[in-house]
């Protein structure tokens, strides 16, 4: 993935997967909202997705 928009738009899923997930099947009674674990979570998805579509630098000879 050599598009820096495609890189992005992939963390950015997984951090909101994360975020939807992690959130779901919490009641307003429980507190509702998002937990800061599941924040951080998200963050270290992202930040994982981004280095995992990072391009290579081996270029085919």
């Amino acid at each position: 993935m050599k598009d820096r928009g495609m890189r992005t738009a992939v963390a950015v899923l997984a951090g909101l997967a994360v975020i939807y997930f992690g959130s779901k099947g919490r009641s307003p009674d429980e507190g509702g909202g998002v937990s800061g674990g599941v924040v951080v979570l998200a963050v270290l998805a992202a930040a994982l997705a981004w280095h995992l579509t990072k391009p290579g630098d081996n270029a085919t000879k």
